[in-house]
């Protein structure tokens, strides 16, 4: 697995940008686009907190597309001017197709209410048209503060995501990313989000496996994120993920969900979940730079730019997207005489879309099959990586009767697109009996 460069799945980040008013084109451009020993955040998709107006969304654009290396296919969606500061999103088109956004709740000032808006982003990886493959974004940037009245103005965010979540068209995926202002995971504001409810299809999950009291404790150094110019102690900013996510099924998070972040390395093989610029020698102190032995001198310095003072770093992870079924439309078997032994070879394959994405972008089909009309298939559960060179099956059919013979192979996979692929099967028993 990538411990950081881009191989071509679906790069998603979030970053609190701190009163990002516009500029600071070369920190934005060495951030996203630099690379050192190879790694690189080339994003796709990015969740940015702390916006101040239409301009600096501009600015930021521009800054993305104009950066070496980057394919200048950036776009950003609509500025919405709310309470407070304001959440951005930008994507790249060659990669992403972007569905539209939904202002779920509008924020305030008011003490029973979030104080900023909560947004969604909706998109689709290009290539893909199914609910499966669609993914729903919230960007939060909750209550800062530890008082009673801040714990519950972020539990108030937090129902209202989880709520909106619940009310998603089934078979979306989605996830949550931001900056929660949460100390740690038994706050009722976290549990409201990842825990488990009577209705859980809103519900969502740390990829990375790692709860805590992570405030003020070195041991979770490695996912720290605030503050890279002062003080890095805390896990402010994080990425949540559906349970469709994590299921290991097709549209997925790259990674184990099931293993907890390493507590001794931020090179953790299991996981493309980073926290980036964080090399875990910065406790309790500022982002390091010379000798950052996850990003270099230079990025980690643009990232600490880009905090102003008072910021964050930013978060990305990698999503395998969808796979796609690939067969033939029909299949003739030919013709044999009553009783004689007649079979065809077919290929099932993930033609997941190899030059867009790499192999290990692309999640894994999975699928079954079933035949009618005195046709016979095998039976049980297939997978097939994108890239290689697919499943060889055989059908056969029934030759104890004369006629021409018609039926229908039906393949049940997790292609969104294609849920069910049928096949026609066509072949011929002759009324002489082989002796």
């Amino acid at each position: 697995m990538s411990s950081g460069l881009a191989f071509a799945q679906l790069r998603v980040v979030t970053h609190n940008i701190s009163n990002y008013a516009g500029g600071q084109v070369p920190a934005i451009q060495t951030c996203y686009y630099d690379s050192f020993q190879g790694r690189s955040v080339s994003a796709d998709v990015i969740i940015v907190q702390e916006f101040l107006s239409a301009t600096s969304v501009s600015d930021f654009r521009n800054a993305l597309n104009s950066a070496p290396g980057s394919p200048g296919d950036w776009q950003s969606a609509t500025f919405v001017n709310g309470a407070d500061t304001d959440s951005a999103f930008f994507y790249r088109a060659g990669r992403v197709q972007f569905l539209g956004y939904t202002i779920v709740s509008a924020g305030s000032g008011a003490s029973n209410n979030q104080p900023r808006n909560i947004m969604r982003y909706d998109v689709r990886p290009v290539g893909y048209g199914g609910a499966g493959a669609s993914l729903a974004c919230y960007s939060t940037h909750m209550k800062a503060g530890t008082a009673d009245s801040d714990l519950s103005r972020r539990l108030i965010e937090a129902q209202k995501i989880r709520n909106d979540a619940e009310s998603l068209s089934p078979g979306w995926a989605f996830l949550v990313a931001g900056d929660f202002n949460i100390q740690g995971s038994s706050e009722p504001a976290y549990q409201e989000l990842v825990g488990s409810q009577a209705d859980n299809s809103g519900r969502f999950f740390d990829p990375i496996k790692t709860p805590g009291s992570w405030n003020n404790s070195s041991s979770f150094r490695f996912v720290h994120t605030q503050d890279p110019a002062t003080q890095m102690d805390d896990r402010f900013d994080q990425i949540l993920l559906s349970s469709s996510l994590v299921d290991g099924f097709g549209f997925d998070y790259l990674g184990n969900p099931n293993v907890a972040y390493s507590t001794t390395t931020w090179n953790d093989s299991n996981h493309s979940y980073r926290a980036w610029g964080n090399d875990g020698s910065n406790y309790n102190g500022t982002l390091r730079t010379v000798g950052n032995t996850m990003v270099g001198q230079d990025i980690a310095e643009s990232i600490i730019a880009l905090a102003s003072g008072q910021g964050h770093i930013p978060v990305f992870l990698d999503l395998k997207v969808p796979p796609k079924v690939s067969a033939p439309l029909s299949i003739n078997l030919g013709n044999t005489f009553v009783g004689g032994t007649l079979s065809a070879g077919f290929q099932v394959s993930n033609s997941g879309d190899t030059n867009l994405w790499t192999a290990a972008g692309i999640g894994s089909l999975n699928y079954s099959m079933s035949v009618t009309g005195g046709f016979s298939v095998p039976s049980g559960s297939f997978a097939d990586q994108a890239g290689g060179s697919g499943n060889n099956h055989a059908v056969t059919v029934d030759t104890s009767t004369p006629g021409y013979k018609t039926g229908v192979i039906t393949i049940l996979s997790n292609d969104p697109d294609q849920p069910s692929r049928t096949i026609i099967v066509r072949a011929r028993v002759v009324g002489w009996t082989v002796r």
